[in-house]
């Protein structure tokens, strides 16, 4: 049987002009995988909890702390969204409320220059990642607006947090994938296959 694959569309929410990602899954994906491909193809570092909404359902990782959450790695993609243009949330970080929306673009995606040898692609996007810790869209925006002002009285201090160096602008699409390929291999050793409980 050959794996079907869906091509999704994430973008995070309550941040102009738009921070966004097309990447491509297996249908059968958990969703505790999905969560994983998610923080790579976004340039999170996966340091806090995180749910998606499905309908009225809320699936996390750790469902003991939400009253009606239900535990992502027990669901599939495929059983829970089917139709092109589905949409569905996906929040990170309950401190700083990281939202996000993807929307299903295909739902027996196939790309005939490519022989999918990964199992899991991202295709394009725009702009870069917040750093983790800033303070939500609006502490993101004052982050943003201090960088780009030498005058700024916090911009000394947030370029250090920053590492030296950050640019709003810059997504290369080669390092998010050959992140992508490097997940696979670790969690090829300690998964089963993508269609299999």
């Amino acid at each position: 049987m050959n794996e079907r694959f869906y091509l999704l569309k994430i973008q995070l929410l309550d941040i102009e002009p738009s921070i966004w990602r097309r990447f491509v899954v297996p249908a059968s994906i958990t969703l505790d995988r999905l969560h994983d491909v998610i923080q790579i193809v976004m340039g999170w570092t996966d340091s806090h909890l995180h749910e998606f909404t499905i309908g009225k359902k809320r699936y996390t990782e750790a469902p003991e702390w939400k009253e009606d959450g239900l535990e992502g790695g027990k669901y599939r993609l495929v059983n829970l969204i089917k139709r092109k243009g589905r949409t569905f949330g996906y929040v990170y970080d309950f401190g700083d409320n990281w939202e996000h929306e993807l929307v299903l673009e295909e739902s027996r995606y196939s790309d005939p220059r490519s022989t999918m040898e990964m199992e899991v692609a991202c295709l394009e996007g725009e702009r870069a990642c917040p750093p983790e810790d800033v303070g939500g869209a609006y502490g993101y925006l004052e982050f943003c607006k201090a960088l780009k002002d030498p005058n700024h009285r916090e911009h000394k201090s947030y370029l250090e947090w920053a590492g030296g160096d950050f640019d709003s602008e810059r997504f290369d699409v080669e390092s998010v994938n050959l992140e992508l390929m490097k997940y696979l291999r670790w969690s090829r050793d300690r998964y089963l296959p993508w269609g299999i409980f």
